[in-house]
């Protein structure tokens, strides 16, 4: 059993560590890109706060998968040439996730003592000095578990860019059970890879959750 799996070992793991390296992506954009959108949602001007919560609101009620279309066949359009699949599925990722990590952020910014940010005031720091030194840094370690759980769901959806033909694993499984088939054993396998990356992140996910009502952080 699991034969198929063996003789077509690197070419499937190739594929997973695709899966991971467009997980590493999406979270780095995502949550730098989140951060600013989780500003923007709680900023008291409305030049700032309007277009910020128009990007949110549009970008939530559309499935992942048409983002990851849209970006792969309109942008060649708009650029006026064709974007590798790695790239065009990364742009989505970063453009899609900051609007949950932004969310996830002003909650975070929302749950801080107005008293703490007024003496941030009241000691001179301007309103990005106080974002970066009193805000970010409490929001970080109080939404840090709900960030975690969202990375899972990001690893998870990195799975949806074989629509574009890029060759993460469920591509690559696709190509070899169209020749081995091997079906049951084939998905198998990714879904045993799949279910081990997540369980760690939950596990971990856990430990910070623990660790933040240790703390009276949550």
């Amino acid at each position: 059993m699991f034969e198929a799996v063996q003789r077509n070992l690197p070419f499937l793991l190739a594929g997973f560590l695709t899966n991971l390296q467009l997980a590493a992506c999406a979270l780095v954009g995502g949550i730098f890109l989140g951060i600013l959108v989780g500003l923007g949602r709680i900023s008291r001007k409305p030049w700032v706060y309007r277009p910020v919560t128009l990007y949110v609101n549009v970008l939530r009620n559309i499935p992942l998968i048409l983002v990851i279309f849209w970006f792969y066949f309109v942008m060649p359009i708009l650029v006026g040439k064709t974007l590798h699949p790695f790239v065009s599925a990364a742009v989505s990722f970063i453009v899609f996730e900051a609007t949950y990590f932004g969310e996830i952020f002003r909650a975070g910014f929302q749950s801080i003592s107005r008293d703490l940010v007024s003496a941030a005031y009241s000691t001179g720091l301007t309103y990005w000095q106080t974002a970066r030194y009193i805000l970010v840094p409490i929001a970080f370690r109080r939404m840090l578990p709900s960030m975690i759980t969202q990375s899972i769901i990001t690893f998870q959806d990195t799975s949806l860019a074989y629509v574009i033909g890029l060759q993460e694993m469920v591509r690559r499984t696709t190509i070899v059970d169209s020749m081995e088939v091997r079906s049951i054993e084939l998905y198998s396998f990714v879904a045993v890879m799949f279910f081990a990356v997540c369980f760690v992140g939950s596990r971990i996910s856990r430990y910070y959750e623990e660790k933040g009502r240790r703390a009276n952080l949550l």
